[in-house]
């Protein structure tokens, strides 16, 4: 379970402050699939790197999973990172390592060693078989993008977020990105948080939080 209690985050934008999130409270139960939309600098990012740790509050609490991570070091926080799922937008694949490298790369980091038959089930569910060998360079975008979602399942988190994980996608690549993400969360009992700016693909979640003025609404 995911709490938010009171969080506020100021950005500093030139010599001005800017609220992002304001007095923001939220629960998200175990299992749960959100889309988060809102209008371009509404904040949807920040909120979602708050909660990977990545930016601290500058007010209030975020729990995780009953890990209080507003209050961890930095140490903390970067053993927290590793044990979550972050799917970009831009898949941030590692161009050295071929198809099942990248896959393995953070469970290997958070200690984790999935077998062959895990990367070739995983591989098999995103259509990747036969591609475990290739180099990104040699993969389509939907097909890195695959690999990227690969990549934080194999590390077995309770929590995935994903930033705009189609945006580089069309259409029809999207729906079934998106399709396929939320089917192998639903298989590992894993919260899906996903930033998205499209209302079709937002359409696909039961629950759909809208982002505005530093507060949710929805």
């Amino acid at each position: 379970m995911i709490s938010l209690n009171n969080v506020f985050f100021t950005r500093q934008d030139g010599g001005l402050k800017r609220q992002i999130i304001n007095d923001l409270s939220l629960t998200i139960l175990p299992a749960a699939h959100i889309a988060l939309l809102g209008d371009s600098g509404s904040g949807k990012t920040t909120l979602l790197n708050l909660l990977a740790g990545l930016l601290s509050p500058d007010a209030g609490t975020i729990t995780v999973n009953e890990q209080k991570i507003s209050e961890l070091s930095a140490n903390e926080l970067a053993l927290y990172r590793r044990k979550i799922g972050i799917i970009f937008q831009h898949y941030q694949l590692l161009s050295p390592l071929n198809v099942k490298d990248n896959m393995c790369f953070q469970a290997r980091l958070n200690g984790l060693s999935p077998s062959d038959d895990e990367v070739n089930t995983m591989a098999q569910k995103l259509g990747l078989e036969g591609k475990l060998t290739a180099m990104p360079e040699q993969l389509s975008g939907g097909e890195q993008q695959r690999v990227g979602i690969g990549r934080a399942l194999l590390n077995k988190p309770k929590l995935l977020l994903a930033d705009e994980p189609t945006g580089n996608l069309d259409a029809a690549r999207s729906h079934d990105i998106v399709t396929l993400l939320k089917s192998l969360c639903e298989e590992q009992q894993i919260i899906l948080i996903m930033v998205t700016h499209s209302q079709r693909l937002a359409d696909q979640f039961t629950t759909q939080l809208f982002l505005k003025d530093g507060q949710i609404n929805g």
